[in-house]
Order: structure tokens, then C-alpha cells, then sequence
């Protein structure tokens, strides 16, 4: 899985310090994700960060091809 979150934070010229403020996750989780080092994340986090930005966790994400 890809994920958009870099394209999607630009787009709404945000950091993941606001993601951060807003969510209470983690920088260290959302830094991992922005960066797409993390392989599993939780579908909790998925949630909180798609809804913080407006999109469906599909948005969020998109398969590997």
C-alpha cells in the first residue's frame, strides 16, 4: 500500500505537527507515515488522519502496483 498523505498535506498546506495537534497521534507515528515507512499501520490511526484531512481512507491509500 501506498499512501497519499505527503500529496494530501501539501495540497492543504498543513505539517503533521497540525495532524499531530489535531489527532493526538503520535509525530513519531504520523512522521512514519508520511515517509511511508510503516508497513502495518493501525486502522485507528488510518481513520483519525483521514477524517483530519477530509478524504475516505480509500483516498488515503492506494494499492501498489
Amino acid at each position: 500500500m501506498k499512501n497519499n498523505m505527503r500529496v494530501l498535506l501539501a495540497k492543504q498546506r498543513k505539517k503533521v505537527s497540525d495532524v499531530h495537534k489535531a489527532t493526538g497521534i503520535s509525530k513519531s507515528t504520523l512522521t512514519a507515515l508520511y515517509y511511508e515507512r510503516t508497513k502495518k499501520p493501525e486502522i485507528e490511526t488510518l481513520q483519525k488522519v483521514s477524517e483530519y484531512l477530509g478524504v475516505t481512507i480509500d483516498e488515503l491509500l492506494t494499492p501498489e502496483e
